[in-house]
C-alpha cells in the first residue's frame, strides 16, 4: 500500500466468516476477541494511510417481548465490538418501488436523517418520488 495512493478500502460482508468459523456462544468471546483485532487493523490502516474503511454488515431479526411495540426489528450483528469500531453507521434498505432509502443510524458528527436514492444506468441518482 506504501508504493501507491490508495483511497478506499471496502470490507464487504465483515461478519459472514465469523459466523460461519465460530458458531454458538461457547465461540462468542473468541469470535469477538478476533473481531476486535481485525477492526483495530482496518483502523491502523486507515489512520497510517489515510485512507477511508467501509465496512458492509449483516442484520438480524430481533425476537423479543418488545418486538410487538418496535417498527424494524433488525439490528445489526457483531455486538458493540463492531458498534464501538465504526465512525458513522449507515443502514441501508429498499423503499417503495424502485427507490432506496440510507438512514445516518449512529454518527459523532452528522444527525440522524435518511436520504432516498434509486440506482440506474448511470449509478446512484435522485429517486423518482
Amino acid at each position: 500500500m506504501a508504493e501507491s495512493r490508495y483511497a478506499l478500502l471496502i470490507v464487504d460482508s465483515a461478519m459472514a466468516l465469523y459466523r460461519t468459523d465460530y458458531s454458538g456462544r461457547g465461540e462468542l468471546s473468541a469470535r469477538q476477541n478476533h473481531l476486535g483485532k481485525f477492526l483495530r487493523n482496518l483502523q491502523r490502516i486507515a489512520d497510517e494511510f489515510g485512507v477511508a474503511v467501509v465496512i458492509t454488515n449483516q442484520v438480524m431479526s430481533q425476537v423479543d417481548g418488545s418486538a410487538m411495540f418496535v417498527g424494524d426489528q433488525k439490528k445489526p450483528i457483531g455486538g458493540n465490538i463492531m458498534a464501538h469500531a465504526s465512525t458513522t453507521r449507515l443502514y441501508l434498505r429498499k423503499g417503495r418501488g424502485e427507490s432506496r432509502v440510507c438512514k445516518i443510524y449512529d454518527s459523532p458528527s452528522l444527525p440522524e436523517s435518511e436520504a432516498i436514492y434509486a440506482i440506474g444506468k448511470g449509478g446512484i441518482e435522485d429517486a423518482d418520488e
